[in-house]
């Protein structure tokens, strides 16, 4: 029994020793960030010369007085409202149809749905940004079309703009976040909807019956990543729109970034404090999710 003991031990000890150099990266590289980007955000002035705020509280509060602030945080929740939704359906339903066992060249639909998504980020969102540019490809297929009677300026106008913003992620990301509910359905046996089939059941019904709760542990992942990922959105907006036109299509980490480095002065006391904010808005939509899609007793 003792030498059981002693084995049992030795391997704990092992096992925490793997553990420890991960471990001392991720609190150096994550949380002592994250600890001394919270201190920092009740400081103020230049970065060689950082002074407590006061009142304390002066960088937070400045942001409820922040227009541009404000504008920042509906934008990026207006693309994840709009776009996040959309793009997990698609994920799914195409997920749902290179499933299937009967279809031809799987391999290659499949990599040409997920091949947006190894695109550099920088690099898509130039080609966007040369597609829908005045006189772009977009504007010259919808004159030969006859659709639109002259060039339209997609980028200079708030609402196009935005609507760019959110197609671009959607051909970014979809195919992403296929791949994981692909995974999930190919650990579904199919005899599973053969006896729906049996039974009766459509197509539909067997999606929300079957599909869905199957696959739920797989949305609620992407669904959290996503909402991660839209509320930390920013090549998007510094590569495409650069923010405008006039600030509408700005977004928060986009905003955060020009009070660190793009508008002269170095203001990382209030970016700190607008960073943490985010950081709570994400904690708080992944902890929401997590409650939501738990089925336990």
């Amino acid at each position: 029994m003792k030498k059981n003991f002693n084995v049992q031990a030795k391997q704990q000890r092992a096992g925490w020793l793997f553990l420890l150099p991960a471990s001392i990266l991720i609190f150096v590289m994550s949380f002592y960030p994250m600890i001394e980007a919270f201190i920092t955000s009740f400081k103020t002035g230049s970065s060689a010369n950082m002074v407590w705020s006061e009142p304390i509280l002066k960088n937070y509060i400045r942001m409820f007085q922040d227009d541009l602030f404000k504008t920042s945080v509906v934008n990026t929740f207006l693309y994840l409202i709009i776009q996040v939704p959309i793009m997990l359906i698609l994920a799914m339903l195409l997920a749902q149809l290179l499933n299937n066992k009967d279809l031809k060249f799987k391999g290659l639909f499949r990599t040409m749905v997920f091949l947006p998504c190894a695109t550099s980020l920088v690099s898509y969102a130039l080609i966007f940004k040369s597609l829908f540019a005045t006189q772009g490809l977009m504007n010259t297929v919808l004159l030969k079309l006859h659709i639109i009677s002259e060039n339209v300026n997609w980028l200079g106008t708030a609402s196009t703009a935005k609507a760019i913003i959110i197609i671009a992620l959607l051909w970014r990301w979809t195919g992403y976040n296929m791949v994981f509910y692909l995974a999930g359905l190919q650990n579904i046996e199919y005899s599973v909807y053969e006896a729906a089939k049996i039974d009766g059941a459509n197509g539909w019904k067997t999606f929300w019956g079957i599909t869905v709760p199957l696959l739920r542990p797989t949305i609620i992942m992407t669904f959290i990543m996503s909402i991660n990922g839209t509320l930390q959105l920013f090549d998007e907006s510094v590569n495409l729109t650069k923010g405008g036109p006039a600030n509408s299509t700005i977004t928060m980490s986009h905003y955060i970034f020009n009070n660190s480095f793009g508008d002269g002065v170095a203001n990382f006391g209030y970016a700190s404090a607008m960073a943490f904010v985010v950081f709570i808005m994400v904690a708080i939509l992944a902890f929401i999710n997590l409650k939501v899609g738990d089925t336990r007793d």
